[in-house]
């Protein structure tokens, strides 16, 4: 156990460094790295590992090694330019608990420009929030990461135990990135993942899948547009079957001790879609693709079934697409739902440094999302812990992170390594 001198110095010493630290994350922020656009992103991270004496191990995903393994989510397109990150340090004789800091360096589109209050890859500081893509989900935790065992490093300090800092591609759609870092052999006695929790710890999540659904349609003229058949239509009552689907399952919580009190926590998504080549033409085609969330009750084999049932039932009865039924191809996420278990020596660890910190105990979380944690938890046999600051609108317009939030999941992340992990004199 740390005596309470030591605990004050590590939380003294998150508080002297945490300019230095804001201003990493705005630069990290400043980078663009939504998919496709990481490696930069991962340059510094690799840079950041290297300045603290970590061995750095760079690589390219390959599908190849990948599509084999439970939990795999299919991608069509290429990984040429996907990049993990991992930073090592081994402890010389160790002694504690080793640990995955884990978080994923890829952030969504950004959307117009225009709807922002700002660049989205300016960050600004606004009474006490940092705005910018990628700030809180999960730039923030990534950072608090580094600077979490920075501190205990200047205070004299280094890890009793291996430590592994993980900076992951893919987790905003596949999770491929993390299953990565368990293909090449990555394996502790724990897992701690920042996620914008807003100081929770997640106990369970949904699962999620995507897929995408190509209509067909007759093109004609719109002068006899009733001798047609519009796919962007048709594509509409297939959505508003599959609605139908979405009550279904969200009725099945109420056999689910953990969402069985949450409003609505399957959500159907209807994410894209494109369709038609001509105003005056009946359109010939349309996709759309739709994220799902999965309940922990069900499998994703009969959430795929059933998924499939509802669209050609719906095709059915349709005269043209009865004999041109649509086509569902699942790609993308294919993550199954996580629950936390097994976990108390590992959780009481963090409650602990959460309770110094915050002077509360650490409350639980459900989410109707999906993280990286499900790799470790479910195909690796290790409690993983989603754990991290507030963010507001994560995936939306001025995404941004309260600092106050950072600063104190900075003070819990340090103390709770130093407990987990334990202190050798360096």
């Amino acid at each position: 156990m740390l005596d309470a001198d030591v605990k004050t110095r590590i939380m003294s010493e998150v508080d002297r460094q945490f300019d230095d630290q804001t201003k990493v994350l705005a630069d990290l922020v400043k980078i663009p790295s939504t998919r496709f656009h990481e490696a930069p992103a991962q340059d510094m991270m690799a840079r950041l590992f290297k300045e603290d004496g970590l061995s750095i191990d760079r690589w390219q995903i390959k599908i190849d090694d990948l599509k084999h393994l439970p939990g795999y989510s299919p991608h069509s397109q290429d990984y040429d330019d996907a990049w993990n990150v991992v930073g090592t340090w081994r402890a010389p004789n160790p002694k504690g608990r080793s640990l995955i800091l884990n978080g994923h360096i890829d952030v969504v589109p950004e959307g117009p420009h225009e709807m922002w209050s700002r660049n989205p890859f300016d960050p600004v500081i606004k009474d006490g929030w940092m705005y910018g893509r990628g700030a809180g989900d999960m730039k923030a935790g990534l950072i608090l990461n580094v600077f979490a065992l920075r501190a205990l490093r200047a205070l004299g300090y280094e890890p009793a135990a291996d430590i592994y800092q993980q900076s992951v591609v893919e987790e905003e759609c596949t999770g491929n990135g993390a299953l990565a870092c368990l293909q090449r052999g990555y394996r502790a006695d724990a897992a701690l993942i920042p996620e914008p929790s807003g100081g929770t710890v997640t106990v369970a999540q949904v699962g999620v899948m995507w897929f995408q659904v190509k209509v067909t349609g007759h093109p004609v003229h719109v002068y006899k547009a009733d001798a047609g058949s519009n796919a962007i239509e048709s594509a509409y009552r297939l959505i508003q079957q599959l609605r139908e689907l979405e009550k279904k399952w969200n009725a099945k919580k109420a056999h689910d001790k953990h969402f069985c009190d949450h409003h609505h926590p399957v959500n159907f998504n209807v994410g894209k879609i494109a369709g038609g080549d001509w105003a005056s033409s009946v359109p010939a085609w349309c996709t759309f693709d739709m994220r799902v969330g999965v309940l922990p009750s069900q499998t994703l084999k009969e959430c795929r079934q059933e998924i499939e049932d509802v669209i050609r039932r719906a095709a059915a009865a349709d005269p043209f697409l009865g004999n041109n039924p649509p086509t569902v191809t699942w790609e993308g996420f294919q993550a199954e739902p996580f629950v936390l278990q097994n976990h108390e020596h590992v959780l009481a660890v963090l409650a602990g440094a959460h309770q110094t910190v915050f002077g509360d105990e650490l409350p639980n979380r459900i989410s109707t999302g999906t993280t990286d944690a499900r790799f470790f938890g479910l195909y690796a046999g290790l409690p993983a812990l989603v754990y991290g600051p507030q963010s507001d609108d994560v995936h939306g317009f001025d995404e941004r992170v309260n600092l106050e939030s950072v600063r104190k999941i900075t003070q819990s992340t340090a103390l709770f390594i130093a407990e987990w992990c334990g202190l050798s004199k360096a």
